[in-house]
This record gives C-alpha cells, sequence and structure tokens, in this order.
C-alpha cells in the first residue's frame, strides 16, 4: 500500500515580546530564535497566441497571487503557501473540460485556488530533510522542475534529503504524486505513483559533474512510466581575459514497470557559451531520441517551458523523436530610464532523430526590465512549420512582484 507521511512541527505559542525588527524582505526575528517569514507573491500577465488552424485567436488576462509564511528555529521549519489563479480575460481554451469547445488555441493557465506548498523541513549545515508538499528544482530543470513559468506551479508530495560532503553533493526524493499545473478541476491535476529521484555529484575545480536516476512508475499514465540513467557535466574556464562555459549530458532511457511498450531511447545535450563584447553567446544540440519511431525520449517532470522554443510545441517529445541547433544572444543594458535591462533572442532549427523530418524552425526574443521591486517583461515566440505542428505566434506581457 502506498502512503504519505505528512510530519508536524510544533512552534511556540506565545511570543513575550515584539519582533526584531528586519530589512526588507529578510525574515522577521522573534524571541528565543523564531523567525517567521511571510511569501507574498502577484504576477499579472497577458498572453496571446495566433495558431491558422484555429477560428479565434486566444487571448488570455490572468492574474497569479501567491500568500503563506514560513516559521523557523533551531533548523526546524514549517512553510505554509496557497496559490490561485484568475482568468480575468478567458478568451482561451484553459485544457478544463466542460469548458466548452472553444475556438481558441491553448493558454494552460485555468482558473484555480489550491494549497500549492505544505512542508516541514529540518537543516543544519551541510544536511537537509524536506517533507511534504514541496518544489523541486534539480540542476538546470531539463528532467524535474516546478514549470516556474506557468500560473500555476508544479509540486510534488514527497520526502527530500540533501547533503553536502566537501566537495561532494548527494540529493535523494521519494515522491508518490506530481501536482500538475492543471489546476484542481483537471482530470490530469495529479499524477500518482512512485517517483525516485537520485541525484550525486561532485566539483572538481571549474567542472561540475552530476550522475542522476529517475525512476518514474505512473499508476495510471502508464506510456511515461521510465527508468532514466545519465550523467551532466559543466563548468566555465577562463581563456585570457574570457571565460568559456560547456554543458555536456548524456541519458539513457527505457521502459519501466507497467509502461505497455519496450523501447529504448538516449539523451544528448552538448552547449558551449561565452562572453563577447558584453553579450552572452551561447550554441547547442539536443536530442531527445527515439526507438525506431516507436517511442521516443520523454522527461514529463521537467520544467518544458525552459527548452525546446517558448511556442512549446514540443512539450512531448515526438515519436520520431527531436534533434534541436540552438543559438543565443543576451545583453544587459545600463539606461537610467530603464533599470535593468535585458534583451536576449534565441533561434532553434528543429528535426526528428528517426525518419529524416524536418519539423520547422522557431525565434523567441524577451525583454526585461525591474523598477523597484516590480519585475516587467515581454516575451515573443514564432514557430514557422515544415512537417511537425502548425505556424504559431505566441506573446506575453506580464508585471511580477514578490516579497
Amino acid at each position: 500500500m502506498r502512503y504519505f507521511l505528512l510530519c508536524c512541527a510544533v512552534v511556540p505559542a506565545t511570543i513575550v515580546a515584539p519582533p526584531v525588527a528586519a530589512a526588507e524582505g529578510d525574515p522577521i526575528k522573534f524571541v528565543e530564535g523564531v523567525t517567521f517569514d511571510p511569501i507574498i507573491d502577484l504576477r499579472l500577465r497577458v498572453e496571446t497566441v495566433d495558431q491558422p488552424t484555429f477560428v479565434d485567436d486566444a487571448t488570455a488576462l490572468t492574474l497569479r497571487g501567491r500568500a503563506g509564511f514560513e516559521v523557523a528555529k533551531n533548523g526546524f521549519s514549517l512553510l505554509v503557501e496557497g496559490e490561485g489563479t484568475l482568468a480575468i480575460v478567458s478568451d482561451y481554451n484553459d485544457t478544463i473540460p466542460g469548458n466548452g469547445l472553444e475556438p481558441n488555441p491553448v493558454v494552460a493557465d485555468p482558473d484555480n485556488v489550491e494549497l500549492n506548498r505544505l512542508q516541514v523541513a529540518y537543516k543544519i549545515k551541510g544536511f537537509g530533510l524536506t517533507a511534504g508538499r514541496q518544489r523541486i528544482n534539480i540542476d538546470n530543470q531539463r528532467f524535474v522542475g516546478a514549470v516556474g513559468w506557468r500560473q500555476n506551479e508544479q509540486t510534488f508530495d514527497a520526502v527530500r534529503g540533501q547533503a553536502t560532503i566537501g566537495p561532494v553533493s548527494l540529493n535523494a526524493t521519494y515522491s508518490n504524486s506530481q501536482r500538475t499545473i492543471f489546476g484542481h478541476e483537471s482530470p490530469s491535476n495529479k499524477f500518482d505513483g512512485d517517483i525516485v529521484l537520485l541525484n550525486a555529484g561532485v566539483k572538481t575545480g571549474p567542472a561540475n559533474v552530476k550522475a542522476f536516476a529517475y525512476l518514474i512508475d505512473y499508476d495510471t499514465r502508464l506510456a511515461f512510466s521510465s527508468q532514466t540513467y545519465g550523467v551532466l557535466a559543466t563548468g566555465g574556464f577562463p581563456i585570457g581575459k574570457a571565460k568559456i562555459n560547456v554543458l555536456a549530458s548524456y541519458a539513457h532511457q527505457s521502459d519501466y514497470q507497467g509502461n505497455p511498450v519496450p523501447f529504448a531511447a538516449d539523451y544528448f545535450n552538448f552547449e558551449l557559451g561565452g562572453t563577447v563584447a558584453g553579450f552572452s553567446l551561447k550554441a547547442g544540440y539536443e536530442e531527445l531520441g527515439s526507438d525506431d519511431g516507436a517511442a521516443s525520449f520523454q522527461t514529463p517532470l521537467a520544467t518544458l517551458h525552459a527548452f525546446n522554443g517558448w511556442a512549446d510545441l514540443f512539450l512531448t517529445t515526438p515519436t520520431n523523436g527531436l534533434r534541436d541547433y540552438y543559438v543565443s544572444a543576451s545583453k544587459g543594458f545600463k539606461v537610467k530610464a530603464l533599470p535593468g535591462l535585458k534583451v536576449a533572442a534565441t533561434y532553434h532549427k528543429f528535426e526528428s532523430d528517426f525518419g529524416g523530418v524536418d519539423y520547422g524552425e522557431e525565434f523567441d526574443a524577451s525583454l526585461g526590465i525591474k523598477l523597484g521591486r516590480v519585475g516587467l517583461l515581454a516575451k515573443y515566440a514564432t514557430y514557422n512549420a515544415d512537417a511537425f505542428q502548425v505556424d504559431t505566434d505566441k506573446f506575453w506581457l506580464q508585471a511580477e512582484i514578490s516579497y
């Protein structure tokens, strides 16, 4: 029988003195070593989607709010956070069944109110243990992440242990429920099962090397049950006054437990970057392989929006696999009227791993500024289809403030 144990924390009920003043954004310090850290986050976003296969474009104006607190003492902590998303303008397909056959493309930000995080933790130097509903981001989130771009965050009901021993880092997680971005009214609100996430790394000089094993045994989403074993290496290497950043990753994935389709597929990612004249430049190749078109390498726990284009047309890897050739450039500018100004652009060329299919190409661009505690962001993605999906244009404009 699968079960999940949610631990409890005891917090002093009586405070005999006023709180000690804290700097903005710092936890409020009470007597007897107790701290109280409020959580407040608001994000207002407009998202539009234009696809020729739909009668109307999608327009979504949504407001996401998170509120909660963390109480801590002597390494023990209790964190509680609620999350709600309100669709102010809802001319879009929110993915929720029963809302009608809307003639609009998908924007996966439905109305939603939920308990986003409820966790207890114990942390001392070099060791941490967290139990409950929690956010989990591992490495670059290619395999496990919180999907922070969507309004409703992905969290996990899990027990997670982390340790650092000199240059060695260890990370082990067991989860029995993946709480998705689709909201409490969706049949895809959660995917239960047995999820084991193991990660071990060592840092030697400028290089950081990690080995990982991710075992996913879903109760119902059987086609995504898999076992993945791999390695990720990153490093920054100075060359004169410049610095070259390198990333290399390999993984092998196969069917696991109740998956009805036997398969085996490989993953590769190679990336080279550096800074020239203040511009951060990067070029890379990512491959999610295919087993001769029968099945392909999948990453169902990942923060997928960060990979393979912002148009989000490859959230599920095609059965013929995916090869993504990409280059990007970004730069920060010092403009008094636009503090924190940063611009970025990325180009992707997509093709299949099996069958020689040209999928299409995509161009992404963003511009962000920071006005005090308010972050403003504009993003644009345009996908030009060849033999996969359809031409797609997406635009976002958002403001976010957090404390």
